[in-house]
């Protein structure tokens, strides 16, 4: 309730933006740069999300999602915009995955992660783009299905689908490199298995 007085605020007072600014800037330069892989552009981009924003607070209305969705669906426009003006192919930064959360969400993938970092690593890398920023959404932001939806105009039900197919891929992919690379008895790859079972 505090945050949304704060937005209604910020329509019209310049210092109450300002709050809303310092509360989010540090995440969003996040998610942009793990989108553009270069400081600089990240920086640059950031700042244009948020002057955007703060020329459209006026239109903004409150849909039961948190404001930073909507700072989010603006920054996701704007990188889209900069990848095709600088004639980029979108490519999604996994430099640092030192970052990602995976053991509260997912379990199975901390294990991996553990266990078989540059497995996960490429596997992660072979994904569609917009399974990367998926992941990146719910282990590196740690936003729920319902503002990764509102973030990638999907419904709710559609990012849980997604998610779970994404975790799907992921699996058959470790699972089919590792017996490719370590040929083990059956019982053994069995219980490689096990943490994945839902």
């Amino acid at each position: 309730m505090e945050e949304l007085q704060l937005i209604e605020q910020a329509k019209t007072d310049k210092e109450a933006f300002g709050q809303l600014y310092e509360k989010y800037y540090k995440q969003i330069y996040s998610y942009i740069y793990y989108r553009v892989s270069n400081a600089h552009d990240a920086e640059d981009l950031t700042t244009r999300v948020f002057m955007r924003a703060m020329h459209h607070i006026g239109q903004y209305e409150h849909q039961g999602v948190p404001f930073s969705a909507w700072l989010y669906r603006i920054a996701r426009n704007l990188v889209a915009n900069w990848h095709r003006d600088q004639n980029r192919r979108q490519i999604i930064s996994l430099d640092d995955m030192s970052q990602w959360h995976f053991r509260e969400e997912s379990p199975e993938l901390a294990l991996e992660w553990a266990e078989h970092k540059e497995s996960l690593y490429q596997a992660i890398r072979r994904l569609p783009r917009d399974r990367q920023e998926l992941l990146i959404l719910k282990f590196v932001d740690r936003l729920s299905n319902a503002e990764i939806g509102e973030i990638l105009e999907r419904s709710e039900g559609a990012i849980k689908s997604l998610y779970h197919r994404t975790l799907l891929t992921l699996r058959e992919e470790i699972s089919t490199e590792l017996q490719a690379e370590h040929p083990q008895p059956e019982e053994r790859r069995s219980r490689f298995r096990l943490p994945w079972r839902r």
